[in-house]
């Protein structure tokens, strides 16, 4: 028996699901599949294997089948699990969510700056999901801890990274978007605002991403050999405001920090995103009236400069094509404008 872990477990994503495949031996003799996955998957119960086939996390080859399965040698199974479970409880809390759209399979929502997206070290409260979960609880009486849907998260984003994030509201759902997900099927563009004049109307970043080898919390581009996983990001450019650029990012993959990397490693940072020193002033001579410019443009958003703008997908359930856009929030909107008036209005020192 051969098995292929496609995702390595110790670098996190934005797709939070894993794909595992298993090829059965040809001196295999008939066995329940259910019974033959939970032998070869560490600390999985019989009822989650169960489960996981039911809602159609589990093909063989590439069809769904049903738990009293018998697998035979040459199958090829498919498993997609999930990555990273750091939480194991989720409590809900009375949180406001901007709910953009809902029905019985799925939510999207557009996810404020300073809010983490589930619970983890660190953050075990306060998160997107204990709303969720609240929200579930409010709007269908007498649902248990246990029955609050702990899968429908298939993707996420960063604490201050604003903008839609569509959440699956059963098991089926959650196992139909994990796999457009992953085959990158799914349209996300994203707004950032970037330190620099990019020179290129448009282009694409092809980078593996990585753990960066000092800072842990960091994430590192390494363009040669195949450390960290493959990444790539296009983007084209909206707007230039001399020393900072409005652009547009398309993910081709979801790799965690990707689009703050990327974009990091071309030379062009991702404006007051102090992780990866983009709260420094990168371009123009630093001098009082320019300096104090651009603090008040810190503080004016307090944050990474990068929103989610756009997400399509096909619905789970009825495989109509959903597209959702959602507005820049005031604290970016208000930076940009305050950059196209003092160029406008203003000479940018020289470097």
């Amino acid at each position: 028996m051969s098995e292929e872990a496609e995702i390595l477990q110790d670098e996190p994503q934005e797709e939070l699901y894993e794909r595992k495949s298993f090829s059965v031996d040809k001196g295999q003799e008939p066995m329940r599949i259910d019974k033959w996955v939970q032998m070869r998957l560490e600390n999985a119960s019989r009822n989650k294997v169960q489960q996981a086939i039911d809602a159609g996390f589990l093909t063989v080859n590439g069809q769904q089948v049903k738990n009293n399965y018998k697998i035979k040698p040459g199958d090829e199974l498919l498993l997609m699990s999930l990555v990273n479970p750091e939480y194991t409880e989720i409590k809900p809390e009375p949180i406001s969510l901007n709910i953009v759209y809902e029905d019985d399979a799925i939510m999207v929502l557009n996810k404020p700056a300073n809010m983490v997206v589930h619970p983890g070290v660190g953050n075990y409260t306060g998160t997107l999901l204990n709303g969720v979960a609240y929200y579930l609880q409010q709007n269908q009486p007498g649902l248990t801890d246990e029955e609050l849907p702990r899968y429908g998260l298939v993707h996420r984003i960063d604490k201050n990274t604003t903008g839609l994030i569509v959440l699956a509201k059963t098991a089926s759902a959650a196992a139909h978007l994990a796999k457009q997900f992953f085959n990158h099927t799914v349209q996300r563009k994203y707004t950032a605002l970037v330190w620099g004049n990019i020179e290129e109307d448009k282009g694409t970043i092809n980078a593996h991403i990585a753990r960066h080898k000092r800072f842990r919390k960091m994430f590192d581009a390494y363009p040669d050999g195949d450390h960290g996983k493959h990444a790539i990001t296009h983007y084209r450019v909206l707007e230039r405001m001399n020393y900072v650029t409005l652009v547009e990012c398309i993910l081709e993959t979801g790799r965690t920090h990707q689009i703050r990397v990327h974009m990091r490693y071309i030379g062009h940072t991702l404006f007051n995103d102090w992780e990866y020193g983009g709260d420094k002033i990168l371009k123009g001579t630093v001098f009082t009236k320019y300096k104090q410019f651009v603090d008040n443009c810190f503080a004016i958003c307090p944050r990474c400069a990068l929103h989610a703008k756009t997400l399509g997908f096909k619905h789970p359930v009825t495989g109509k094509e959903m597209f959702f856009e959602s507005e820049l929030p005031p604290d970016i909107s208000a930076v940009i404008e305050k950059w196209r008036n003092y160029v406008q209005h203003k000479q940018l020192p020289l470097e």
